[in-house]
């Protein structure tokens, strides 16, 4: 199967900004999609952002603007960027082969999920 790594989570700041990566390994060619996923405690998994392998992306409307989605050249490895951070993007943070994710809590039990990245935005 893919597996999904991400890494680049912290402590930052309001204000302050941060990248994400992850990076997949496993697959047998291009992955045709990818979506970034975050839980914060007591909230319900909530969609991020999402890039198809041709690049079309969707950005929820409380990151739009703020938050950047994109492809390595490669095209094994997707990024967020994030800027502006606020405390309400506190949370952990997944990537997915699976864009169109609506379940309440993330990772599911199946799928291709990364382990998730802790991002923490202090006031």
């Amino acid at each position: 199967g893919v597996q999904l790594v991400e890494s680049g989570g912290g402590v930052v700041a309001a204000g302050g900004s941060l990248r994400l990566s992850c990076t997949a390994s496993g697959t047998a060619g291009a992955v045709p999609g990818w979506g970034w996923y975050r839980q914060a405690p007591g909230n319900d998994c909530e969609f991020v952002a999402s890039i198809t392998s041709g690049g079309g992306t969707e950005y929820s409307d409380s990151v739009k603007g703020r938050f950047t989605i994109s492809l390595s050249n490669a095209m094994n490895t997707v990024y967020l960027q994030m800027n502006e951070l606020d405390p309400e993007d506190t949370g952990v943070y997944y990537c997915s082969t699976d864009r169109l994710f609506m379940g309440v809590t993330c990772p599911p039990s199946s799928g291709d999920w990364g382990q998730g990245t802790r991002v923490t935005v202090s006031s």
